[in-house]
């Protein structure tokens, strides 16, 4: 990328990113803030003192929220990778089927998915833990996964693997010295997906926790829903800088890999 480009299109970038966030970080230390003020008339750590209370549960909502993303991910690494793999370089019977039944969660709404299964999820002592939270978070997140992996393994070749394989490697070596770093730049733009469907559940954490698992969107929605711009601002944005640390990390993570590859490929 040219120099003037790169200089350009980087901060409209930055701008774009930050520009939503921005009125967020100032209503959250706003007392009142009408129009057509630019400024609150009024400033105050109301927002913020409410944050850091123990009655206000962001912290414990906190931490749900990263866990469940994490395990979520890592569950549709281990059901997603074999599956896109077996979508994109097999060929069998009712392919086509299996393409749609994966896709159904994406195309349906969560509401009817979630209600269908909630009798399973009570019958089997689901309901209302994290495992069972965690497991219908993966229903709209796995898809996404195989999605992205499905177009990874489309343009992927198995000569490297065929040839360690001749060369004595067992099908762990070769999965972790070959194709995982092949497929790594693919294989995190999908973990990123799947952790950040995972992040913005709500509803389907209201009804499978049932109000006992809580998370962040639930500490967010009630004051949304009463107008409480404040207490929802500052809550906003503890709920958004997480999501964007991911992101900018797995940017990061992109960049040093497409680096490394571009050194291999000069020598």
């Amino acid at each position: 990328m040219p120099k003037f480009t790169r200089w350009f299109f980087i901060p409209l970038l930055i701008l774009g990113v930050l520009l939503p966030i921005l009125p967020q970080f100032v209503w959250s230390f706003a007392f009142n803030w009408f129009f057509p003020n630019l400024l609150p008339q009024k400033w105050g750590l109301r927002a913020w003192q409410y944050v850091f209370s123990p009655t206000s549960k962001v912290g414990e909502a906190l931490v749900n929220s990263a866990g469940l993303a994490l395990v979520v991910v890592f569950l549709s690494i281990v059901i997603g990778l074999p599956a896109a793999r077996a979508l994109s370089m097999a060929e069998f019977r009712g392919k086509r089927i299996v393409e749609w039944l994966i896709m159904l969660p994406i195309i349906v709404p969560s509401l009817v998915v979630v209600m269908g299964i909630h009798i399973l999820f009570i019958k089997y002592g689901l309901a209302d833990t994290l495992a069972g939270v965690a497991l219908v978070h993966l229903i709209p997140a796995l898809p996404y996964f195989i999605l992205v992996m499905t177009g990874v393994f489309a343009n992927y070749s198995t000569e490297l693997e065929e040839t360690a394989r001749t060369l004595g490697a067992n099908g762990w070596r070769t999965f972790w010295y070959i194709t995982l770093p092949t497929i790594f730049p693919g294989l995190a733009v999908a973990a990123l997906f799947t952790f950040l469907v995972s992040w913005s559940q709500y509803i389907t954490t209201v009804l499978i926790g049932g109000g006992k698992i809580v998370t962040l969107p639930m500490v967010l929605f009630p004051f949304i829903s009463a107008a409480n711009h404040a207490n929802a601002a500052a809550i906003s944005v503890i709920f958004i800088l997480p999501a964007l640390a991911v992101l900018v990390f797995t940017a990061r993570v992109l960049r040093n890999e497409t680096s490394a590859m571009s050194g291999l490929g000069r020598l």
